[in-house]
């Protein structure tokens, strides 16, 4: 796919540095929104979702699988280890390890041992852990819940920076249409 054929396609390499560029100043300001919680965010977030998704194609990027691991709940490891007709145990063993840190399975290597490089798809898609199903998180009932996930992404996920841009630029309206009244 090129920007001719797919105009949401992800430039990686412009995307990351963006991030060097801007990493700071959109920390900053996800800190702000945990601190301040501004009126309104959790009716916006939903609509910039909406804009984000018309901008950016995942399956151009695939950023997510290719730097950061999914947690696996034990749901998830039942699923998938039935879906690769495996044990539980045999698919821990040969594709995860136990962080005793955060206490989760993560994927021993990335990019992530499903993903298919060359189309940037999930091999099990169907059976994704919901860690990968819900991902980038964008927009929840209580958005400044999810601030600190926002941190996160924003140097992986190129949907949660533009989301992160977004509402920085439309909360920053609100708060010039309010000064202006």
């Amino acid at each position: 796919m090129d920007l001719v054929t797919n105009p949401r396609t992800v430039n990686l390499r412009q995307f990351k540095k963006q991030v060097v560029e801007n990493k700071r100043k959109l920390k900053r300001f996800l800190t702000k929104l945990e601190n301040d919680r501004p009126r309104g965010l959790d009716k916006i977030t939903p609509v910039i979702e909406q804009e984000v998704w018309t901008e950016v194609d995942c399956l151009t990027c695939a950023n997510c699988c290719k730097k950061m691991s999914p947690t696996f709940t034990k749901t998830d490891l039942v699923r998938i280890s039935a879906h690769l007709n495996m044990t539980v145990d045999a698919f821990k063993e040969k594709w995860l390890f136990f962080d005793k840190k955060d206490k989760d399975w993560m994927n021993v290597k990335q990019p992530c041992q499903f993903l298919d490089i060359k189309t940037n798809m999930c091999g099990i898609y169907e059976v994704r852990p919901a860690d990968c199903a819900g991902f980038p998180h964008l927009s929840k009932k209580k958005a400044v819940d999810y601030m600190h996930v926002h941190k996160q992404n924003i140097e992986y996920c190129p949907a949660t920076y533009k989301m992160v841009e977004k509402m920085k630029a439309a909360l920053s309206l609100v708060q010039i249409s309010r000064a202006a009244r």
